[in-house]
C-alpha cells in the first residue's frame, strides 16, 4: 500500500466526515447552543428585572410603612384629643351635677332654716303667752315684771 493512496483515502473520508458533520450534526448542535445562550440571556435579564422590581417593592414597602406610622400617629393624636374632650365633658357634667346638688342642698338648708325659725316663732309665741299669763296673774310690780322678763329671755 502506498502512503499516498492511504493519505488521499483518509483525506476523502475526513472531508466526507466534515461535510456530514456540517450538514447534519453541526446545525442541531449550534441550534442547541444558541437556544441555551438565549435561555441564559433571558434568565439574566429576568433576574435583573426581578432585582429591579424587588428594589421598587422595598421602596414601596418603606413608603407604606411610613404612611402607616403617620396614620397611626394621627389616630393616636385623635384618640388623645377625644380622651381629653371626654374628660372635659365629664368634668363639665360633674360640675353641673355638683352645682345642682349644692343648689338642692342650699334649698333644703333654707327650708330647714325656715322650719326652725317658724318653730322658734311658735315657741316664742307660746313662751310670750305663758309669760304674759304669769305677768297678768301676779300683781303689777315693775321688779316682778323684770324678773319674769329675765326668766323669759333666758328661756329663749
Amino acid at each position: 500500500m502506498n502512503i499516498n493512496l492511504t493519505l488521499i483515502g483518509q483525506s476523502i473520508t475526513f472531508a466526507l466526515f466534515v461535510w456530514f458533520c456540517m450538514k447534519y450534526i453541526w446545525p442541531p448542535v449550534m441550534g442547541a447552543l444558541e437556544a441555551r445562550r438565549k435561555e441564559i440571556a433571558d434568565g439574566l435579564a429576568a433576574a435583573e428585572r426581578g432585582q429591579h422590581e424587588q428594589e421598587l417593592a422595598e421602596k414601596r414597602a418603606v413608603e407604606h410603612i411610613k404612611d402607616a406610622k403617620g396614620q397611626a400617629s394621627d389616630i393616636i393624636t385623635q384618640a388623645q384629643k377625644r380622651a381629653s374632650e371626654i374628660v372635659e365633658e365629664a368634668k363639665g357634667d360633674a360640675k353641673t351635677e355638683a352645682d345642682r346638688i349644692v343648689t338642692g342642698a342650699n334649698a333644703e338648708i333654707e327650708q330647714e332654716t325656715n322650719r326652725a325659725r317658724e318653730q322658734l316663732r311658735q315657741e316664742v309665741v307660746t313662751l310670750a303667752i305663758a309669760g304674759a299669763e304669769k305677768v297678768l296673774k301676779r300683781e303689777v310690780d315693775k321688779d316682778a315684771h323684770a324678773s319674769t322678763l329675765n326668766d323669759l329671755a333666758t328661756q329663749l
